[in-house]
């Protein structure tokens, strides 16, 4: 199973404190290092993804179960995005982020933040958080990924001006986090509270075919 690379300083380092343990005469030190190294290449998996669905669907950004569906904040609002989702990623879910959508990154910006739980609602505007704005043939569609309780960083991995395609990684939060999508008034939205997704693959919104500009 490959590994995202921001996974390795931690099993890599895991895999040196063992060897260090072993070195020095402490073997049952050295073999309780394998659980933190196998933990750290379980969280930082990156399984491949594709979806064969039409051009015109929206794609899950994040692992994990929809604990929101709704309307943006205002400030979103603004942008011309008037429907969200929230998909909260526990511990145990992958968690490399992938493009909703194919488009044109037209901002990406980081902001640092508080730990609340990302399942609570004042995470989406407290927590540490990045927030990507694309242009795609069909308008805007724009995600944030939200730091959580156990979430140290949220790591973006896109610049404005790369274009994406749909299910590409475009980064990971480093544990417990969650990742909202929104999307203009036209999306129907495919999923509801409770729903589970994969990133990349779960259908989880669809443009009227002829609606592109």
């Amino acid at each position: 199973m490959p590994v995202h690379r921001e996974g390795f300083p931690y099993i890599a380092w895991s895999a040196l404190l063992g060897l260090a343990s072993f070195l020095f005469g402490y073997p049952w030190v050295a073999a309780l290092f394998l659980l933190p190294i196998l933990a750290f290449a379980a969280f930082f998996r990156n399984p491949p993804r594709s979806s064969s669905a039409p051009p015109w669907v929206v794609v899950a950004p994040a692992d994990g179960k929809v604990i929101e569906v709704g309307e943006p904040p205002d400030w979103i609002k603004d942008k011309g995005l008037h429907r969200a989702l929230s998909i909260f990623m526990s511990p145990a879910d992958v968690h490399v982020n992938r493009a909703p959508f194919a488009g044109t990154v037209v901002e990406a910006l980081w902001r640092p933040g508080k730990k609340w739980p990302a399942f609570r609602p004042k995470a989406s505007e407290l927590n540490e958080h990045s927030f990507v704005l694309l242009q795609t043939a069909f308008g805007p569609v724009a995600y944030r990924q939200i730091a959580g309780a156990l979430a140290r960083r949220v790591v973006c991995e896109v610049k404005p001006g790369m274009c994406l395609g749909r299910g590409e990684p475009v980064g990971i939060i480093k544990f417990s986090s969650r990742v909202e999508l929104y999307l203009p008034a036209q999306a129907q939205l495919l999923v509801t509270v409770g729903d589970r997704t994969k990133a990349g693959e779960t259908p989880v919104a669809v443009f009227p075919e002829g609606s592109s500009g």
